[in-house]
């Protein structure tokens, strides 16, 4: 059967796309969930009528979907769980967490399902994980998992450096004074 989809089906096509497809599928999924119209020549005609304004749309998409590409890319996610003695974590880090994480460090709301887990994560450290944002607009993020003594120590270890180097700065000023 062939059909006109009025949203993106993942694997399927996008907006505005003619594509044949089972009948089962759809009669049972496409037609009822409003995610496609039965492509009838009065339903063409209305589709090339739409082509510019889907256009726009598309184009619309594509610059959203890039933008939060270089702003995802350039973000590190921390993540905190519990963590035991050998670094390995008391469960596993979900895309669930994943996505609340990015949210909230970002401001980037993302759906779980978007999150591309190869395999859970069950050890503390620093992990690559790709993120589908729009068709082939993928993004790949660092997520940090730790503990909250993890990630207090970089930063307590940060001071230190500059006090010390601080400290071997002054007499040498002082040095060059006299």
């Amino acid at each position: 059967m062939k059909v006109i989809l009025l949203t993106e089906v993942k694997g399927k096509g996008g907006e505005g796309d003619v594509i044949d497809v089972r009948d089962g599928f759809a009669n049972n999924y496409l037609l009822p969930q409003k995610k496609a119209l039965r492509a009838t020549k009065g339903n063409l005609k209305q589709l090339e009528n739409r082509k510019h304004n889907i256009a726009a749309r598309e184009e619309k998409r594509i610059a959203e979907a890039t933008a939060t590409k270089a702003a995802l890319e350039a973000a590190q996610v921390k993540v905190i769980a519990r963590v035991g003695e050998e670094g390995v974590l008391f469960g596993s880090v979900t895309s669930a967490q994943i996505a609340e994480a990015i949210k909230e460090q970002a401001g980037i709301e993302l759906n779980k399902r978007d999150i591309n887990l190869k395999h859970a994560i069950k050890t503390a450290g620093e992990h690559v994980v790709t993120l589908a944002l729009y068709r082939d607009i993928k993004a790949t993020v660092t997520v940090l998992v730790g503990d909250e003594t993890t990630f207090a120590a970089p930063a307590a270890e940060e001071e230190v450096v500059e006090a010390e180097e601080a400290a071997v700065e002054a007499p040498a000023e002082e040095a060059d004074a006299e």
